[in-house]
Protein backbone atom coordinates (compact mmCIF):
# COMPACT_ATOMS: atom_id res chain seq x y z
CA UNK A 1 0.00 0.00 0.00
CA UNK A 2 2.81 2.40 0.88
CA UNK A 3 6.38 2.73 -0.25
CA UNK A 4 8.74 3.46 2.62
CA UNK A 5 11.80 5.57 1.91
CA UNK A 6 12.94 5.31 5.50
CA UNK A 7 15.60 2.76 6.36
CA UNK A 8 14.82 0.69 9.46
CA UNK A 9 16.10 2.39 12.60
CA UNK A 10 16.78 -0.92 14.25
CA UNK A 11 20.34 -1.24 15.56
CA UNK A 12 22.09 -4.59 15.11
CA UNK A 13 25.15 -5.84 16.94
CA UNK A 14 26.93 -9.19 16.97
CA UNK A 15 28.90 -10.35 19.99
CA UNK A 16 30.95 -13.50 20.50
CA UNK A 17 30.23 -14.77 24.00
CA UNK A 18 32.68 -16.68 26.13
CA UNK A 19 31.07 -20.00 25.24
CA UNK A 20 31.66 -19.21 21.54
CA UNK A 21 27.97 -18.66 20.75
CA UNK A 22 27.29 -15.90 18.26
CA UNK A 23 24.53 -13.63 19.52
CA UNK A 24 22.49 -10.94 17.80
CA UNK A 25 21.38 -7.83 19.73
CA UNK A 26 18.50 -5.79 18.36
CA UNK A 27 17.24 -2.47 19.71
CA UNK A 28 13.58 -1.67 19.11
CA UNK A 29 11.64 1.55 19.83
CA UNK A 30 7.95 1.13 20.63
CA UNK A 31 5.33 3.87 21.10
CA UNK A 32 1.87 3.34 22.60
CA UNK A 33 -0.70 6.11 22.26
CA UNK A 34 -4.46 6.60 22.57
CA UNK A 35 -4.98 9.14 19.77
CA UNK A 36 -8.59 10.10 20.69
CA UNK A 37 -9.85 9.59 17.11
CA UNK A 38 -7.71 12.48 15.88
CA UNK A 39 -9.34 15.15 18.05
CA UNK A 40 -7.94 17.32 20.82
CA UNK A 41 -9.24 17.05 24.36
CA UNK A 42 -12.97 17.71 24.54
CA UNK A 43 -13.21 17.12 20.77
CA UNK A 44 -12.63 20.83 20.26
CA UNK A 45 -10.32 20.57 17.23
CA UNK A 46 -9.40 17.99 14.60
CA UNK A 47 -5.62 17.72 15.00
CA UNK A 48 -4.68 14.46 13.23
CA UNK A 49 -2.08 16.08 10.90
CA UNK A 50 -0.28 17.67 13.88
CA UNK A 51 -0.55 14.44 15.82
CA UNK A 52 1.04 12.54 12.92
CA UNK A 53 3.97 14.97 12.84
CA UNK A 54 4.58 14.48 16.57
CA UNK A 55 4.41 10.69 16.27
CA UNK A 56 6.91 10.67 13.39
CA UNK A 57 9.36 12.77 15.43
CA UNK A 58 9.22 10.15 18.20
CA UNK A 59 11.12 7.90 15.78
CA UNK A 60 9.51 4.59 16.82
CA UNK A 61 9.83 1.32 14.94
CA UNK A 62 6.44 0.02 16.06
CA UNK A 63 3.30 1.98 17.04
CA UNK A 64 0.47 0.58 19.15
CA UNK A 65 -2.47 2.95 18.75
CA UNK A 66 -5.90 3.02 20.39
CA UNK A 67 -9.07 4.92 19.42
CA UNK A 68 -8.07 4.94 15.77
CA UNK A 69 -10.84 6.12 13.47
CA UNK A 70 -11.56 3.87 10.50
CA UNK A 71 -14.47 5.70 8.92
CA UNK A 72 -16.84 8.49 9.97
CA UNK A 73 -19.31 9.65 7.36
CA UNK A 74 -20.22 12.94 9.08
CA UNK A 75 -16.67 14.02 9.95
CA UNK A 76 -15.61 13.32 6.36
CA UNK A 77 -17.96 16.13 5.30
CA UNK A 78 -17.52 18.61 8.16
CA UNK A 79 -13.87 18.46 9.29
CA UNK A 80 -11.19 20.31 7.32
CA UNK A 81 -8.21 18.09 6.58
CA UNK A 82 -10.07 14.83 7.14
CA UNK A 83 -8.10 12.18 5.20
CA UNK A 84 -9.66 10.09 2.47
CA UNK A 85 -8.16 6.95 4.01
CA UNK A 86 -8.34 5.49 7.51
CA UNK A 87 -6.41 7.31 10.23
CA UNK A 88 -4.03 4.36 10.57
CA UNK A 89 -3.15 4.61 6.88
CA UNK A 90 -2.78 8.39 7.12
CA UNK A 91 -0.33 8.18 10.02
CA UNK A 92 1.62 5.31 8.47
CA UNK A 93 2.14 6.66 4.97
CA UNK A 94 5.79 6.73 3.93
CA UNK A 95 7.11 5.66 7.36
CA UNK A 96 5.42 2.45 8.56
CA UNK A 97 4.66 0.26 5.53
CA UNK A 98 3.01 -2.54 7.49
CA UNK A 99 -0.38 -1.85 9.07
CA UNK A 100 -3.04 -3.83 10.84
CA UNK A 101 -6.24 -2.10 11.91
CA UNK A 102 -9.08 -3.85 13.72
CA UNK A 103 -12.50 -2.42 14.47
CA UNK A 104 -13.73 -2.72 18.02
CA UNK A 105 -16.60 -0.23 17.87
CA UNK A 106 -19.16 -0.06 15.06
CA UNK A 107 -21.85 2.60 14.77
CA UNK A 108 -24.09 4.14 12.13
CA UNK A 109 -21.56 6.75 11.01
CA UNK A 110 -18.43 4.58 11.09
CA UNK A 111 -16.02 2.64 13.24
CA UNK A 112 -12.89 2.93 15.37
CA UNK A 113 -10.50 0.47 16.96
CA UNK A 114 -6.87 -0.47 17.58
CA UNK A 115 -3.95 -0.41 15.14
CA UNK A 116 -0.37 -1.62 15.03
CA UNK A 117 1.98 0.14 12.59
CA UNK A 118 5.34 -1.46 11.93
CA UNK A 119 8.46 -0.97 9.86
CA UNK A 120 8.71 -4.76 9.70
CA UNK A 121 6.24 -7.21 8.17
CA UNK A 122 3.64 -9.18 10.07
CA UNK A 123 3.72 -12.96 9.87
CA UNK A 124 0.15 -13.21 11.13
CA UNK A 125 -2.36 -11.32 13.23
CA UNK A 126 -5.76 -11.70 14.88
CA UNK A 127 -8.31 -9.43 16.51
CA UNK A 128 -9.84 -10.89 19.69
CA UNK A 129 -13.18 -9.71 21.06
CA UNK A 130 -12.88 -8.92 24.79
CA UNK A 131 -16.20 -7.10 25.16
CA UNK A 132 -17.70 -7.75 28.58
CA UNK A 133 -20.69 -5.42 28.18
CA UNK A 134 -23.14 -5.25 25.29
CA UNK A 135 -22.84 -1.47 25.02
CA UNK A 136 -19.03 -1.24 25.29
CA UNK A 137 -17.18 -2.98 22.45
CA UNK A 138 -13.52 -3.78 23.15
CA UNK A 139 -10.87 -5.95 21.52
CA UNK A 140 -7.21 -6.83 21.67
CA UNK A 141 -5.08 -6.87 18.54
CA UNK A 142 -2.38 -9.54 18.46
CA UNK A 143 0.29 -9.37 15.77
CA UNK A 144 3.43 -11.44 15.22
CA UNK A 145 6.47 -9.83 13.60
CA UNK A 146 9.74 -11.32 12.43
CA UNK A 147 12.49 -8.75 12.78
CA UNK A 148 15.40 -8.74 10.28
CA UNK A 149 18.39 -10.87 11.32
CA UNK A 150 16.57 -12.08 14.46
CA UNK A 151 15.63 -15.74 14.77
CA UNK A 152 12.63 -15.07 16.97
CA UNK A 153 9.00 -14.20 16.45
CA UNK A 154 8.12 -10.99 18.28
CA UNK A 155 4.56 -10.94 19.66
CA UNK A 156 2.90 -7.52 19.86
CA UNK A 157 -0.46 -7.04 21.60
CA UNK A 158 -2.30 -3.72 21.47
CA UNK A 159 -5.18 -3.36 23.93
CA UNK A 160 -7.79 -0.87 25.12
CA UNK A 161 -9.61 -2.04 28.23
CA UNK A 162 -12.96 -0.93 29.62
CA UNK A 163 -13.84 1.83 32.06
CA UNK A 164 -15.58 -0.34 34.68
CA UNK A 165 -13.64 -2.52 37.12
CA UNK A 166 -15.82 -5.62 36.65
CA UNK A 167 -15.51 -5.22 32.88
CA UNK A 168 -11.71 -5.06 33.07
CA UNK A 169 -11.60 -8.11 35.34
CA UNK A 170 -13.29 -10.22 32.65
CA UNK A 171 -11.07 -8.71 29.97
CA UNK A 172 -7.90 -9.53 31.91
CA UNK A 173 -9.00 -13.17 32.01
CA UNK A 174 -9.45 -13.26 28.23
CA UNK A 175 -6.08 -11.53 27.77
CA UNK A 176 -4.33 -14.03 30.05
CA UNK A 177 -5.93 -16.96 28.22
CA UNK A 178 -4.78 -15.49 24.92
CA UNK A 179 -1.17 -15.12 26.06
CA UNK A 180 -1.06 -18.54 27.72
CA UNK A 181 -2.52 -20.23 24.65
CA UNK A 182 -0.82 -18.37 21.81
CA UNK A 183 2.48 -16.90 23.02
CA UNK A 184 5.28 -19.38 23.80
CA UNK A 185 6.88 -18.68 27.16
CA UNK A 186 10.31 -18.22 25.59
CA UNK A 187 9.11 -15.83 22.83
CA UNK A 188 9.60 -12.06 23.13
CA UNK A 189 6.33 -10.30 23.97
CA UNK A 190 5.37 -6.62 24.19
CA UNK A 191 1.88 -5.78 25.44
CA UNK A 192 0.86 -2.12 25.50
CA UNK A 193 -2.11 0.20 25.36
CA UNK A 194 -4.72 2.05 27.34
CA UNK A 195 -5.50 -0.15 30.34
CA UNK A 196 -7.82 2.30 32.14
CA UNK A 197 -6.30 0.66 35.22
CA UNK A 198 -6.17 3.53 37.71
CA UNK A 199 -6.68 1.03 40.55
CA UNK A 200 -3.58 -0.89 39.37
CA UNK A 201 -5.13 -4.36 39.29
CA UNK A 202 -3.21 -5.43 36.18
CA UNK A 203 -0.22 -6.35 38.33
CA UNK A 204 -2.00 -9.41 39.70
CA UNK A 205 -3.01 -10.79 36.33
CA UNK A 206 0.03 -9.95 34.24
CA UNK A 207 2.95 -10.04 36.64
CA UNK A 208 1.99 -12.76 39.07
CA UNK A 209 0.26 -15.08 36.61
CA UNK A 210 2.19 -14.50 33.38
CA UNK A 211 5.52 -13.09 34.63
CA UNK A 212 5.22 -9.92 32.57
CA UNK A 213 6.87 -6.75 33.85
CA UNK A 214 5.84 -3.16 33.25
CA UNK A 215 8.58 -1.14 31.57
CA UNK A 216 8.23 2.21 33.34
CA UNK A 217 7.86 0.52 36.71
CA UNK A 218 10.97 -1.60 36.12
CA UNK A 219 13.10 1.40 35.19
CA UNK A 220 11.58 4.10 37.44
CA UNK A 221 9.92 2.12 40.27
CA UNK A 222 6.46 3.45 39.39
CA UNK A 223 3.90 3.48 36.60
CA UNK A 224 3.85 6.55 34.36
CA UNK A 225 1.07 9.10 34.77
CA UNK A 226 -0.49 9.61 31.35
CA UNK A 227 -3.99 11.08 31.80
CA UNK A 228 -5.08 13.79 31.30
CA UNK A 229 -2.27 14.79 28.95
CA UNK A 230 -2.18 18.46 30.00
CA UNK A 231 -1.67 17.53 33.68
CA UNK A 232 -1.13 13.76 34.01
CA UNK A 233 -2.51 12.30 37.23
CA UNK A 234 -3.81 8.80 36.45
CA UNK A 235 -1.65 5.85 35.41
CA UNK A 236 -3.75 4.67 32.48
CA UNK A 237 -1.27 3.58 29.81
CA UNK A 238 1.30 0.81 30.19
CA UNK A 239 3.99 -1.10 28.31
CA UNK A 240 4.45 -4.66 29.58
CA UNK A 241 7.17 -7.03 28.36
CA UNK A 242 8.56 -10.52 28.61
CA UNK A 243 11.65 -12.02 26.96
CA UNK A 244 13.20 -8.63 26.09
CA UNK A 245 15.39 -6.20 28.03
CA UNK A 246 14.02 -2.70 28.71
CA UNK A 247 16.50 0.11 28.07
CA UNK A 248 14.28 3.18 28.49
CA UNK A 249 10.67 4.25 28.93
CA UNK A 250 9.60 7.88 28.88
CA UNK A 251 6.50 10.01 28.65
CA UNK A 252 7.49 12.62 26.04
CA UNK A 253 7.30 15.98 27.82
CA UNK A 254 7.32 18.44 24.93
CA UNK A 255 4.45 20.89 25.33
CA UNK A 256 3.02 19.87 21.96
CA UNK A 257 1.86 16.52 23.32
CA UNK A 258 -0.33 18.21 25.92
CA UNK A 259 -2.38 19.86 23.16
CA UNK A 260 -3.05 16.73 21.13
CA UNK A 261 -4.92 13.70 22.53
CA UNK A 262 -6.34 13.53 26.05
CA UNK A 263 -3.72 10.83 26.75
CA UNK A 264 0.05 11.20 26.81
CA UNK A 265 2.07 8.61 24.88
CA UNK A 266 4.73 6.27 26.24
CA UNK A 267 7.92 5.57 24.30
CA UNK A 268 9.96 2.51 25.26
CA UNK A 269 13.22 1.05 23.94
CA UNK A 270 14.02 -2.65 24.26
CA UNK A 271 16.96 -4.91 23.50
CA UNK A 272 16.29 -8.36 22.06
CA UNK A 273 19.13 -10.89 22.16
CA UNK A 274 18.98 -14.11 20.15
CA UNK A 275 21.27 -16.77 18.76
CA UNK A 276 22.56 -16.26 15.24
CA UNK A 277 21.87 -19.37 13.19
Amino acid sequence: MFTSTTHPLIELKCNILSNHRLMQETELRVLTYNIHKGFSTGNRRFILPRLREAIIKANADILLLQEVQGKHSRHELTQDGWPKCSHAEFIAEGVWPHIIYAKNALYTKGDHGNAILSKYPFIRWENINVSALSWASRSLLHGVIRLPHVNEELHIICIHLGLISLERKKQFRVLCDRIEGHVPKNSPLILAGDFNDWSEKAQHYLSENLHLKETHQTLHNKHARTWPAWMPILKMDRVYYRGVEPLSCIRPRHGLWRRLSDHAPLLATFKITTDVK
